[in-house]
């Protein structure tokens, strides 16, 4: 009888707790689509790109409200990129690639690897050590331990092995993609791409995959290899609009960075009227980025309408988030020769790089382009290869705060000035803070955790940073 009860009490919860709305039958198209937006949004967002990661990297400045550009952060700061991508975008994934097995599709096992791949990047990029190897097992247990930087890093060069073996454009197609338009071919040049830029991540800590995993890589050549190629979420209208165009459309906090208009005005960059915006009082006829980590009362009186926004090709409706671009991927090559990962050619992949990032936002003037790429501020300097490629892949990266990110503590350049008013004085954040519900709801992973990577702050910094 008590067998029996509790056997029924099962079933009325499962009843009860049962979503009217939720679809009975999910497909793998929809939930493809749905992984895909959450983490194009998660990304291009607000709390983990312009109010956090492009502010450390001083792409963008706020006007109102200047607390994140000071730094002032706490447990729930850079929560949503932690929630999201666990409780949401790894939970339609993980569905996905059960739905693809059920239906003997592994293109979209393939697909869902490459896109589990790119959102632990995206942690580790910004925690360090993160649940990986039992993250999405609710069934086992509601909690997870932290993997090791090191070994998440391994192990997602070993899950895009696998998506390259599971992804077959000869085999069964997909639907519901929005990245490539249910393009595998693209997907395997995106795998192999991810992979490099891991191997590069991994460059000052473990060399010795880095170079293997390169080999490997430009063995077949299978990458991102033209700006149609890229990786990349395009947006529509409102509801489905850009993360920065809705922020925009309500709020007036956010402006361009000084320090990157200096830098674009120094180097007579071509990109400038594509970044920035002209301030909306008409007698301003320049381009006027605010410094950082203003307080809220200095940052309020250089005056709304005297200071730049970001370019309108960043705050329309339909802007696409970039994932991965040709402009990145011949940086990545390019330091991998540099480094003697590889027998290519840096110096010629550099100037490839700029040229595709300038292509990327439509100045494709060769004149132009050659005049830009033969001035001494952005010649190649092989005696210091970080500089060159680090000044301009942070300027090629441009509205990807998270990649800018990494690559600023990667590469160490370009040397930034901390926040004007910054908490901490000279100090500029190295890694996100874990979210604060870490340490009640997994309180025992946590500890071990910090225990092993150290003190959950802004300045500790991560296993890749070497340097």
């Amino acid at each position: 009888m008590l067998l029996f009860a509790v056997t029924s009490c099962k079933k009325e919860l499962v009843r009860i707790n049962k979503n009217p709305n939720e679809v009975e039958n999910p497909q793998p198209d929809y939930l493809l689509g749905a992984a895909e937006k959450n983490g194009a949004d998660v990304y291009w967002g607000q709390s983990s790109n312009f109010a956090s990661s492009e502010l450390i990297t001083q792409q963008w400045a706020m006007i109102q409200y200047t607390d994140p550009d000071r730094y002032i952060f706490n447990g729930n700061s850079f929560s949503t990129l932690w929630t999201t991508i666990y409780s949401s975008t790894l939970t339609d994934i993980k569905v996905m690639m059960e739905l693809g097995e059920k239906q003997d599709n592994n293109n979209y096992v393939g697909v869902g690897h490459v896109l589990r791949a790119w959102n632990f990047q995206l942690l580790t990029d910004a925690f360090g050590n993160v649940p990986y190897s039992q993250a999405g097992q609710i069934e086992q247990s509601s909690v997870a331990i932290y993997d090791p930087q090191k070994d998440v890093y391994a192990g997602l060069l070993k899950e895009l092995d696998t998506a390259l073996t599971d992804l077959d454009p000869a085999g069964t197609p997909i639907e519901g993609d929005l990245i490539y338009n249910n393009d595998i071919s693209n997907w395997r040049r995106f795998a192999n791409s991810l992979k490099l830029r891991i191997a590069l991540r991994i460059a000052d800590a473990d060399p010795a995959l880095a170079k293997t995993t390169v080999q490997e890589v430009l063995t077949g050549k299978e990458l991102i290899s033209s700006n149609d190629q890229t990786a990349a979420f395009i947006y529509g209208a409102s509801p489905n609009w850009n993360p920065v165009a809705a922020n925009f459309s309500t709020r007036n906090d956010y402006r361009i960075s000084k320090t990157i208009v200096d830098k674009l005005y120094a180097l007579n960059d071509p990109r400038l009227p594509v970044y920035a915006s002209l301030p909306e009082n008409p007698e301003i006829t320049k381009y006027v980025g605010v410094p950082n980590g203003l307080t809220t009362s200095d940052a309020n009186s250089l005056g709304l309408a005297n200071t730049s926004k970001p370019g309108s090709y960043f705050l329309a409706d339909n802007a696409p988030a970039v994932i991965e671009s040709y402009s990145e991927v011949l940086f990545l090559r390019s330091e991998a020769a540099a480094r003697g990962l590889s027998s290519e050619d840096a110096p010629s992949l550099y100037k490839q790089a700029i040229t595709a990032s300038l292509n990327q936002y439509g100045i494709t003037d060769a004149t132009q382009i050659t005049a830009y790429l033969n001035q001494p501020g952005v010649k190649y300097d092989a005696q210091n290869y970080k500089k060159s490629i680090g000044v301009q892949k942070w300027i090629a990266l441009f509205g990807q705060g998270l990649e800018a990110f990494a690559e600023w503590r990667r590469l160490d350049y370009p040397v930034l000035t901390a926040a004007v008013s910054g908490k901490y004085g000279k100090d500029i954040p190295v890694r996100f803070i874990y979210p604060s519900t870490e340490q009640t709801l997994n309180r025992k992973a946590y500890k071990a955790a910090v225990a092993a990577q150290g003190t959950d702050d802004l300045f500790t910094k991560l296993w890749f940073d070497k340097y």
